[in-house]
């Protein structure tokens, strides 16, 4: 009973105060591993719950639980180290135990914001999930808001004055605001991008100002990464978009044929009954909007055909999908074209030569020819 009484006394003799750092050491490993365990038993039950928030918050605490853990082993060994002999270190303790403390709380929020923002996104998890690029900023503007609480309250808890820290950064940002003008407008454009939203990460975009075409893989606050369709990775500064146009061809709501053919001038008879019968071919077309403008009409003369306009609206937008419907609907105007005898035509010149003098003469089948004024082709 009294070796109990004697370790549980503080007491600067080694084989003491070790065996009383080693127990700490040991309950607090105990704890972890216990800890763990029951958040792993945790997750299993909360996998079979639809709600996006318990699982967040279980993943979000694992690592913050442990380091808190941690933490209070590592601050009870302390305070012995501390009662059995003086310590400048072990003075700052309490400071420096606030400071962690402060840190792993923000550690918390963020790990919680990132995994609430991935279960946002996630399809299997919500019926209709976010908008990735709304997400992506909230979660962006929420982390920096965390981080930025975090580091003024560690200031103040260390003895700094908060105001002044404040002023001293208003009068500093003026400065820092002039040197970084064009960080500055990249930073704001692509709040703009997020407010706006005028393509969203996964779009197709083009420019017809600048060489930009690609899909959107990422909206920074500094830049915007899109892939070109060759695959290389272009990297848009975000105050670029202020100044220039800017196309979303994956936001049209159909896809357009637009068709000049031509048949030859022998077959103008057939002209109207072959713009008729392509006219009720595209009507019946399973694949043709039947909402949208369809032309199909006789247009012009040409230098060696017939000229008319076939335009009409795809209900796919993709593009594979679009080019498939487009050549059905093609050959199925090169049948009609077929059926009703007639052919499309070519560049063709035809050559008449006129009667020469003295040539009526000579005879022969060369001079008949010029004679009658047969076309040679």
């Amino acid at each position: 009973m009294d070796i109990v009484q004697a370790y549980l006394q503080i007491s600067p003799d080694p084989s003491i105060w070790l065996v009383q750092v080693f127990l700490v050491v040991l309950a607090t490993v105990s704890c972890n591993f216990l800890l763990m365990r029951l958040i792993d038993l945790a997750e299993k039950i909360v996998a079979r719950t639809e709600s996006i928030w318990d699982d967040a918050l279980l993943e979000a605490a694992r690592i913050p639980v442990r380091l808190t853990v941690w933490l209070l082993g590592i601050s009870i060994a302390a305070t012995l180290l501390k009662q059995v002999g003086p310590n400048a270190f072990l003075d700052l303790l309490p400071e420096l135990r606030r400071v962690v403390f402060i840190f792993i709380g923000a550690l918390f929020l963020t790990r919680l914001i990132s995994h609430l923002e991935v279960n946002l996104l996630d399809p299997a998890r919500v019926s209709k999930p976010m908008d990735q690029t709304t997400a992506k900023a909230v979660a962006k503007l929420l982390r920096l808001s965390v981080i930025i609480t975090a580091v003024l309250v560690a200031l103040q808890t260390l003895g700094y004055s908060v105001s002044g820290v404040l002023a001293f950064g208003g009068i500093g940002g003026v400065a820092v605001g002039f040197a970084s003008k064009d960080l500055l407008s990249n930073f704001f454009g692509g709040l703009m991008l997020y407010l706006d939203k005028p393509f969203k990460v996964g779009d197709w975009i083009r420019s017809p100002d600048r060489a930009i075409e690609g899909t959107v893989e990422d909206i920074g606050w500094r830049l915007t990464r899109i892939r070109t369709f060759d695959k290389r990775p272009l990297y848009i500064p975000n105050s670029m978009f202020a100044s220039i146009v800017v196309e979303n061809p994956s936001r049209m709501t159909n896809r357009r044929i637009a068709e000049n053919l031509g048949i030859r001038y022998e077959d103008g008879d057939l002209m109207a009954p072959i713009c008729s019968a392509i006219r009720q071919m595209l009507r019946e077309h399973p694949e043709i909007d039947q909402a949208q403008t369809q032309i199909v009409h006789f247009t012009s003369y040409g230098q060696s055909h017939l000229e008319f306009m076939v335009y009409c609206l795809t209900r796919t937008t993709e593009w594979v999908k679009y080019h498939a419907v487009k050549e059905d609907v093609l050959l199925r105007i090169m049948a009609i074209v077929r059926e009703h005898g007639a052919e499309f035509a070519y560049p063709t010149q035809t050559l008449h030569l006129a009667s020469l003098p003295g040539r009526e003469a000579s005879g022969g089948p060369e001079a008949a020819g010029v004679q009658s004024g047969m076309p040679l082709r």
